[in-house]
């Protein structure tokens, strides 16, 4: 039996931890156990956190692509009232049994619940409560931004060889513009005895 002290505590902490312990179903009950399970909890998120932390050493649930690590709460909110589970080693506890995270959204429901929507997920380290599905879109955003931009396919490979080479426009060739009209008169044509018979249009206007 390990031997226990006693420490100095904030009596509005205190007051907090036992409203608390009257409404979660999923945690410890007893107020020692429950103040040893917090403070464990809290040194569990400080190490997880830490630089250089062994990741195969971190203990949680693996929620498809969401990781719960140990501490975490779920809650969901039925009839007025929420109602708490917790991730202990790899399983969530509810109630003293195993649960997944399905089954504990379906617990207190009379229709079908989708867990990601109904579920929200305080894990060590938040300060407050997220719903699920909002973390696991963060997740992906995060990966997305973190993964390596993908090779261009073959099309895109070609057009960026012929900016790269530069090829010049093709030169469109007209056609030659035509001479200027310069007809001289024919012989005679300002002779007295010609000019008698026949007229210009230009002699017409300026005589």
């Amino acid at each position: 039996m390990e031997s226990t002290v006693s420490l100095p505590l904030h009596s509005s902490t205190l007051s907090r931890l036992v409203a608390h312990l009257r409404q979660d179903n999923g945690g410890p009950q007893d107020l020692a156990e429950a103040i040893s399970h917090a403070v464990n909890s809290w040194i569990n998120a400080r190490e997880v956190r830490h630089l250089g932390a062994d990741a195969d050493s971190v203990r949680g649930y693996q929620w498809k692509s969401l990781f719960l690590p140990e501490g975490t709460v779920l809650r969901s909110w039925s009839y007025g009232e929420h109602n708490y589970a917790r991730v202990e080693g790899d399983r969530i506890i509810h109630r003293g049994q195993a649960v997944s995270p399905n089954q504990f959204a379906q617990s207190f429901a009379r229709t079908t619940r989708n867990a990601w929507t109904d579920l929200s997920i305080r894990r060590p380290g938040d300060e407050r409560f997220y719903l699920a599905s909002s973390l696991r879109r963060e997740q992906a955003r995060q990966a997305k931004l973190a993964a390596p931009a993908a090779p261009p396919d073959d099309m895109t490979k070609f057009v960026l060889a012929l900016l790269a080479a530069k090829i010049p426009a093709p030169v469109v060739q007209l056609p030659p513009a035509p001479a200027p009209r310069n007809v001289p008169p024919g012989p005679g044509w300002n002779l007295p005895e010609r000019r008698k018979f026949r007229f210009r249009i230009e002699d017409v206007a300026f005589e």
